[in-house]
């Protein structure tokens, strides 16, 4: 059974990834600026990450994800899409907010519930006359308050 990590660790390695994908290197200044965190920070936070076989990094030098790194990066950005994807079909959140909330939540919800809610969205997709009609249901109901 694999560790569950911090949620501090999870925002590492999808920050990472995301810049990783965005721009092809990770650097420690964009990697600062997108969590909000000073530079030094980051160092020794890598350090921990490296320790873990996450990243490999040496100062000065670019980071770069190492293939476990990915795999668990990848992981948790898909958990982050589909709880976005969840609070906009069936909630009716705007872009904006949902992505806000999935960053809030997706690090605290349990794997069960997390497992539920791409189940449910998987059989949404391959049963797209079941979502249309809970989409006029779910429209409704936010008619009326």
């Amino acid at each position: 059974m694999a560790t569950k990590r911090s949620r501090r660790e999870e925002e590492y390695l999808e920050a990472l990834y995301l810049l990783w994908k965005k721009e092809g290197v990770i650097r420690i200044k964009g990697l600062a600026e997108m969590l909000n965190v000073k530079p030094p920070s980051i160092v020794e936070y890598l350090d921990k990450l490296a320790k873990k076989g996450f990243v490999k990094y040496v100062r000065h030098e670019l980071i770069t994800l190492t293939d476990e790194g990915i795999r668990a990066a990848e992981g948790i950005y898909e958990r982050h899409k589909v709880l976005k994807e969840f609070l906009m079909a069936l909630l009716k959140l705007p872009d904006d907010i949902a992505e806000d909330d999935a960053c809030s939540i997706e690090h605290d919800l349990h794997d069960i519930t997390v497992n539920r809610i791409i189940k449910l969205m998987n059989f949404f997709k391959e049963n797209p006359g079941v979502f249309s009609t809970l989409k006029n249901i779910v429209d409704n109901a936010y008619k009326e308050g």
